[in-house]
């Protein structure tokens, strides 16, 4: 469990460590800013047949919501960071286990986008400002890699809705996670296990999630991308 505390905080230090460079350079930030807000619309592109089914709809929002879009999450990393041990102790291992991977994902993300960010010669993002930020970043195994831990905080949700027990163990968990501060950690859980139990199986939804992701990811470090005019097409068509 210690080494759990240990790799949450660290995860939620780089975090700190992205916000504070950017709150240091009002200009990163309008850049971080635009490259979030203009992620947030490209996956709302990539997934809107999802996004208007009755099954999937909740699961896409989710992503769109809390791993993919521009929300102010500082109130709820300041809980992590606050009250980890606590969170290890009072939560069961395997949503602690759940959360560690999250902390890990929303590392990464903030240094991508700040790596991003950096690369921007203006605050506004279209689709060609996208792809040669990314490729600027030169990070496609970062990339890879963030599309797995995504992956993965997907799974162990859905993993997650197969225990019986769990959804009545969080219910129960509301009292004392308040009283922990934890009450914004409480409601992603909460949220992330009901919107996959309402989705009845989550294979297919993550299939598609991971396809499309490696897909796009593929087309934005293709170095023919930066060449070759029907390459960039190709990659331009899968952005808004």
């Amino acid at each position: 469990m210690a080494a759990t505390v240990e790799s949450i905080l660290g995860h939620l230090e780089v975090v700190e460590r992205e916000r504070a460079a950017r709150a240091a350079s009002p200009s990163l930030l309008k850049k971080v800013q635009a490259i979030k807000g203009f992620q947030q619309r490209r996956f709302s592109h990539t997934y809107a047949d999802l996004l208007a089914t009755a099954r999937y709809a909740g699961a896409a929002r989710f992503f769109l919501d809390e791993l993919y879009g521009p929300g102010d999450f500082s109130q709820r990393d300041t809980q992590f960071a606050r009250v980890v041990p606590a969170l290890v102790r009072l939560f069961p291992r395997d949503v602690v286990d759940t959360v560690d991977t999250l902390a890990q994902l929303h590392a990464l993300s903030e240094r991508l986008d700040s790596a991003m960010g950096r690369h921007l010669a203006q605050d506004a993002v279209d689709a060609g400002a996208y792809i040669g930020a990314w490729q600027a970043t030169g990070q496609a195994t970062e990339r890879e890699l963030q599309i797995a831990l995504t992956l993965s905080v997907g799974q162990s949700l859905d993993e997650l809705t197969r225990k019986p027990l769990l959804r009545h163990t969080l219910r129960m968990m509301r009292g004392p996670a308040r009283a922990a501060g934890l009450s914004a950690l409480q409601q992603f859980l909460e949220s992330g296990f009901d919107t996959f139990l309402a989705m009845r199986g989550a294979k297919e939804f993550l299939a598609i999630v991971s396809t499309r992701e490696h897909l796009l990811a593929a087309s934005l470090f293709d170095q023919a991308v930066a060449t070759d005019a029907g390459a960039r097409e190709r990659a331009l068509g899968q952005l808004p």
